[in-house]
């Protein structure tokens, strides 16, 4: 899934399509639930989008396998 030309999302964005605080997030990150960010400088990192994509994918489909 993921492409030459991947897409980077900063914090906002990703928080936007994966409904979590900012803690949770960072707890994943740390425990490897949420995929580790790609660093763009000392203090400024990003996702990759087809990594934030695919977790939307498999928890739409973790929500109808429940039912």
């Amino acid at each position: 899934m993921q492409t030459q030309h991947d897409l980077l999302l900063r914090l906002p964005e990703v928080l936007a399509r994966i409904p979590v605080s900012r803690a949770t997030w960072y707890a994943g990150v740390k425990s490897g639930r949420f995929p580790q960010p790609v660093s763009l400088g000392p203090r400024c990192v990003a996702w990759k989008a087809s990594d934030i994509q695919r977790i939307v994918i498999e928890g739409a489909q973790g929500a109808y396998s429940a039912e």
